[in-house]
């Protein structure tokens, strides 16, 4: 049986080329001898490779058990239960620029109840503005009083009728309304981009108020205690990301199924659950200070303020002493021990929780 012997782990190939193309490497042995000792290699904080002798190197290269990390259609415990946002398939007739929602209210008189703020992982990260059309089933028939908004509603179903797509052909009957819907449009939301870089060292995650459109090229927990947006602004979360998720080019792509429903968290108490509701806060709160900075410019690592690199740290203490009662040493320490943890809740949990292939959003 052949397995993995010697391993390094992910670092970037660089050369003197003029234009220097973007690639990951990783360096992996592989031997049929059993009686070999198996090393893993690994780049700590970017201060030279280090070498380990461990028992086994999984397909992770992780020192670890054989495990594949397969998609999970809930998740486990009380973590709250992540989906994507709103998908219009309106041909654009529902969404508008901030400027064309001012004009809208203020020429069209397009009541302003029935414009919302719209985010996806664009609009968050680089801090766009953007609007979009949001009108309850109750609603149509006072909305439909207003002509431009007759206008608008006229042409998404025109875009919706000629669809190759009985499915979207059948949306036509609701014009006023985005093809999927997946809020009521009022709950607050936690907003997880789907995709982002890779050179931030946490990932992008923040709080919606109510009112807020999540698009569908976002993931949103709605209504979901602030705790749980501390665990997804943890070091810990983002390694795990970063290991069993896929990539675009080599940004993080984000999965509900395969990256939060198997996240592995011990069992919080109320008092954990307290603190780390405090350390999100305290995130939040740095980044107001320098408003009106982006989640682009606060996160950029050689720009990042103290104020707000202090509270990912207070908070990636309070959590990491969850887990193992200090601070993990390193990146890898932390992938051996959240993969101890996958494995023991892979095999104790009841089996309609456990993951399966099916049901993936990445």
């Amino acid at each position: 049986m052949h397995r993995i012997t010697f391993a390094h782990t992910s670092f970037k190939w660089a050369n003197l080329a003029s234009h220097n193309a973007g690639v990951t490497v990783v360096i992996v042995g592989i031997s049929n001898r059993a009686d070999r000792t198996r090393l893993l290699f690994s780049d700590v904080d970017g201060n030279g490779a280090t070498v380990k002798a461990v028992e086994n190197i999984n397909a992770y290269l992780v020192a670890g058990p054989d495990v594949t990390v397969g998609p999970a259609s809930q998740p486990h415990g009380d973590l709250a239960e992540m989906s994507f946002g709103s998908m219009p398939n309106d041909g654009g007739h529902l969404l508008l620029s901030a400027a064309q929602a001012a004009t809208a209210a203020e020429v069209q008189d397009v009541p302003r109840i029935y414009i919302r703020s719209f985010v996806g992982s664009q609009e968050f990260i680089r801090g766009i503005e953007r609007r979009c059309l949001w009108i309850g089933d109750d609603e149509y028939s006072n909305a439909s009083d207003n002509a431009w908004l007759r206008q608008r509603f006229e042409a998404v179903r025109l875009q919706r009728s000629k669809s190759d797509r009985a499915t979207t052909r059948a949306l036509a009957e609701t014009p006023y309304r985005f093809g999927e819907v997946r809020q009521k449009g009022n709950e607050s939301a936690i907003i997880i981009p789907s995709v982002s870089s890779e050179t931030r060292e946490y990932l992008p995650v923040g709080y919606a108020p109510s009112r807020t459109i999540i698009s569908n090229l976002a993931f949103a927990m709605y209504n979901a205690p602030l705790w749980n947006m501390a665990l997804i602004a943890s070091r810990l979360h983002l390694v795990w990301i970063a290991t069993v998720c896929g990539k675009l080019k080599t940004d993080f792509r984000y999965s509900n199924t395969l990256g939060w429903n198997t996240f592995p968290v011990p069992t919080l108490t109320e008092k954990m659950k307290i603190d780390l509701t405090r350390c999100a806060e305290n995130i939040l709160l740095a980044r107001e200070t320098h408003f009106p900075a982006t989640i682009s410019d606060l996160y950029d690592p050689k720009k990042m303020p103290t104020d707000l690199r202090e509270a990912h740290q207070r908070n990636d203490e309070v959590l990491e002493r969850i887990y193992i009662g200090r601070r993990f040493r390193n990146d890898t320490e932390r992938l051996e021990k959240l993969f101890e943890l996958y494995t023991k809740m892979t095999t104790s949990i009841p089996s309609k929780t456990k993951t399966k292939r099916k049901g993936s959003a990445s």
